[in-house]
């Protein structure tokens, strides 16, 4: 049976990320001289202006103004013609300290927030992520880095990807279709002024998708580059942003399920984060270890309450073991309390600015994707 499956990904400079990307950069501010703080930072933004909002406790004095400017510079907003530059746009705070309520429960070691979080792995890739969303991501970060190595100079920093994969019997087998939407400059807009020019195109499908996708592309594989014509207008000047609107970007693309809660700016006492973080950290390694070819896991927290009220394992028919003992092997082997889960993991670390674009899951740089609980698996699956 062949079905196709579609995953999108967008570039630091997409109004949604640079709002998420502010959030995680205050977030690190806070944890560089107060791993304790709590933080929970919302950014919304539009034609230039960026508005920070949200609760913060913490004993590092934040200047969110140099925070949100420098964060704005390296995503590259530097030019006039962009109508947003971390030079001149306007900042507006609204900052208020943590819910005494919440931080009661928190305090005592509890999780800061009830809801159910997620965590996905499967053999379809070496990264344990699934094919679309992990090809949307490269490409997205390739139109990245040929815009700052200057190798095309005239992408601007907004930009969008989309791949369609062909599934054979539940196995990838080929690229059906690329979606690429790149922001860029006057440079490249033909005479009439309606479309990104056909030199740029090519240059866009030789330099970003042919590296990425590969043998994948075959002779039946579509690769539209600015489907509206141009892509001339972009970033804030030409849509609003708003912290945590891309959570199937920040996970699975669509693959898998999500409990809905977003990531950036949370500090990992909230379960959103840290939850979501331990879930696909489980499910990566029973996968690594070969006891399931494609897992998802499940964690249920009640705000206040230090452990989980629920574990769910599915293996989707794929288990070695018996798949009803898969979550007794879970909680033998991970420590699922907030405070186990951020120790485990070494949350309390500036680390979160790195995760905002490009994906949570499948970046080897980070400890919830540390493949090294392999060994404890396997030998308590032995005793199950």
């Amino acid at each position: 049976m062949s079905v196709l499956f579609s995953s999108e990904s967008v570039c630091e400079g997409h109004p949604d990320k640079v709002c998420d990307l502010v959030s995680d950069a205050v977030l690190d501010a806070a944890l560089t001289e107060d791993p304790n703080s709590r933080v929970a930072c919302e950014c919304y933004t539009t034609t230039g202006l960026i508005v920070i909002g949200g609760e913060i406790t913490t004993k590092s004095w934040i200047d969110f103004h140099k925070v949100a400017r420098d964060t704005i510079r390296e995503i590259g907003y530097t030019k006039a013609e962009y109508r947003f530059d971390a030079d001149s746009c306007g900042i507006l705070l609204a900052v208020a300290r943590q819910s005494p309520d919440i931080a009661m429960g928190v305090d005592k070691g509890g999780a800061g927030d009830q809801g159910m979080m997620f965590g996905y792995a499967c053999n379809h890739t070496k990264e344990f992520m699934p094919l679309p969303i992990q090809l949307a991501h490269q490409l997205a970060k390739r139109l990245a880095e040929v815009r700052k190595s200057k190798d095309l100079p005239y992408l601007g920093p907004d930009g969008k990807t989309q791949v369609t994969v062909e599934y054979r019997d539940g196995r990838p087998a080929r690229v059906d279709y690329v979606v690429i939407a790149a922001s860029h400059t006057a440079d490249v807009v033909s005479r009439d002024g309606k479309h990104t020019t056909e030199e740029a195109k090519q240059e866009i499908i030789a330099k970003v998708v042919r590296p990425v996708v590969g043998d994948l592309i075959d002779q039946r594989t579509k690769i539209v580059v600015n489907g509206t014509g141009k892509f001339l207008v972009s970033g804030p000047q030409s849509d609003t942003g708003l912290t945590g609107r891309k959570i199937m970007v920040d996970t699975y693309g669509g693959w898998s399920l999500h409990g809905g809660g977003a990531f950036s700016g949370k500090d990992p006492s909230k379960v959103d984060r840290s939850g979501g973080y331990m879930a696909r950290h489980i499910a990566k390694n029973i996968v690594a270890a070969g006891l399931a070819e494609e897992c998802l896991v499940q964690l249920g927290y009640c705000i206040g309450l230090v452990d989980p009220v629920s574990v769910m394992v599915n293996s989707f028919g794929t288990s070695k073991v018996p798949e009803d003992t898969l979550p007794t092997l879970v909680q033998q082997v991970f420590p699922l309390s907030p405070k186990g889960i951020i120790d485990h993991l070494k949350l309390r670390r500036p680390i979160y600015l790195n995760t905002a674009a490009y994906g949570h899951f499948g970046r080897p740089e980070f400890s919830w994707e540390e493949v090294n609980m392999t060994d404890e698996l396997l030998a308590k699956a032995r005793k199950l």
